[in-house]
């Protein structure tokens, strides 16, 4: 009987309950509550947070942890098994966790419930300097927090290894140069070769879209019975257990493809939440891994899915049909080359796939540079505004569609984003196996049959939650580290599809 086993889950499953609760609390703050609740909610955060980490890290939940260790010991269990994966998952987040102190999690929670309120106020207004304190305020708790581990570190890789556990910004810098290498050029080539993306403008009425995005969400496998689509400033996607997800969206009469593709990447998180085995629930291993192969599979319905040419014909018909008449005629080829069409804009979520990348180059770079103190946050706009014109050939000309676009740094989230990209990269390796085991997935995606699609990560990737590092999963699936050539090869074909030239 594995008693020390069986009281660790207890404890753990307590304090998932409790980081559940503070993730509802989080959504209706971003959907739901009136703005007037936001000094409240704030303090509620931090208090949720506060009491969380301190049950976490309690003396007692680490003797539990070490008294689960030996007494797996003796058992002879597989180094894979669940409950050896579990007991070292949460040796992991303990140690880490240990190092924190609790006024400084309180403190960071409050930070980023403020940030969010002055975010949302400074976009309305425009204004980077009504911003500016609560972005100093955020980066300086991420600087604190970041010294609490080995003092020789650099402090963004321990930022990093919140959202990418293991993952380096040696690593991430090496992986970026190439891919920087490979993104610039192709962009340049496609430079002059315009294609009509009229079609993403059309006046399309946002109950329309409502509709529309309803009917696409139910391919992919959204069951209202357990799932939800809610408005939201910046969408995301959170959950609170495998059988309760959220989703969120923006809506634009004058951009579908925003609510949409928005809609589609949301429910890309939402079906790897909602895959993994109930057993998992309620413990370490009950969460995903790492944010990195998290953004594979939104990144991956999104794009490799939402954009292929199969999927267009399916989707065309319907697009048309919800249009009001906007969009009459529309055909699966040329929804497809507009989709795809390769223009450098302002706009992160709504940039192409292959300008994508650039955009999350550009802001590993500054947060990599504000964590170390190299740029202020005073100087923050400019620099952005630099790299934009360097890397995109784009004038920014507001903060709001600059700077103040992304939701991420107001709540202290420094660190994500280069798990966009690196989970860009993931997709592209985890793209090539999965066409090789479903030899019939263009015609699976005419017909918008997407369960076989579903079935294969939910079996190779979803269920596991936690147990296994993206590391361990590319060996297992791919046999082949992290690499950059299988996306560019998977760009190089679609893009000489739809400007009808080979790329070499």
């Amino acid at each position: 009987m594995q008693h020390a086993t069986e009281q660790l889950r207890e404890r753990l499953a307590e304090i998932s309950d409790l980081e559940r609760i503070r993730q509802v609390l989080n959504w209706e703050q971003s959907t739901m509550m009136p703005p007037r609740g936001a000094p409240a909610r704030a303090r509620q955060l931090a208090t949720l947070a506060n009491i969380t980490h301190e049950r976490f890290v309690a003396a007692e939940t680490g003797e539990l942890i070490a008294a689960a260790e030996q007494e797996l010991t003796g058992l002879g269990l597989p180094a894979d098994s669940l409950t050896v994966r579990l007991v070292a998952q949460a040796r992991r987040l303990y140690d880490k966790g240990a190092h924190v102190p609790a006024e400084l999690v309180k403190a960071r929670a409050q930070a980023a419930a403020d940030g969010y309120r002055a975010w949302l106020a400074a976009r309305a207004a425009d204004d980077f300097s009504a911003y500016a304190p609560a972005l100093e305020r955020n980066f300086d708790l991420a600087r604190e927090y970041a010294s609490c581990f080995d003092a020789q570190a650099d402090l963004y890789d321990a930022v990093l290894d919140d959202y990418m556990p293991g993952m380096t910004d040696a690593t991430v810098s090496v992986l970026f140069d190439e891919l920087r290498g490979e993104l610039v050029p192709l962009v340049d080539a496609l430079a002059g070769r315009p294609i009509d993306t009229a079609v993403q403008r059309a006046r399309y009425s946002i109950a329309a879209q409502r509709g529309l995005v309803a009917e696409v969400l139910g391919w992919l496998g959204f069951d209202a019975s357990s799932w939800r689509l809610d408005d939201t400033a910046h969408p995301f996607q959170t959950s609170f257990s495998v059988s309760d997800i959220r989703l969120t969206t923006r809506f634009e009469a004058d951009y579908f493809p925003g609510a949409l593709y928005g809609a589609m990447h949301e429910c890309g998180h939402g079906l790897y939440e909602a895959g993994i085995a109930p057993e998992l629930e309620r413990t370490p291993l009950g969460q995903i891994y790492s944010l990195a192969m998290n953004e594979s599979q939104s990144r991956l319905w999104e794009n490799m899915v939402g954009r292929s040419r199969a999927f267009c014909d399916a989707l065309a018909p319907v697009l048309a049909g919800h249009s009001e008449g906007a969009l009459d005629g529309l055909d699966g080829a040329s929804l497809f080359r507009a989709v795809n069409a390769v223009q450098p804009s302002l706009i992160r979520i709504e940039a192409d796939e292959t300008t994508y990348g650039l955009h999350v180059v550009l802001r590993h770079e500054l947060e990599r540079a504000l964590m170390s103190g190299e740029l202020e946050v005073s100087d923050l706009p400019e620099a952005w505004n630099s790299r934009m014109r360097d890397y995109l050939g784009v004038t920014v000309r507001s903060d709001v569609q600059g700077v103040m676009q992304d939701v991420h740094w107001s709540e202290g989230l420094i660190g994500y984003f280069p798990s966009y990209a690196i989970g860009n990269l993931i997709a592209g390796q985890l793209w090539e196996r999965i066409a090789a085991a479903l030899p019939d997935l263009d015609a699976q995606l005419r017909r918008h049959d997407l369960r076989p699609l579903r079935e294969w990560p939910t079996e190779h990737i979803y269920r596991h939650g936690s147990a296994f590092s993206d590391a361990e999963l590319l060996s297992r699936l791919v046999g082949a580290p992290l690499q950059v050539a299988p996306f560019v090869r998977y760009l190089r074909g679609k893009l000489g599809d739809v400007y009808g030239i080979e790329l070499a």
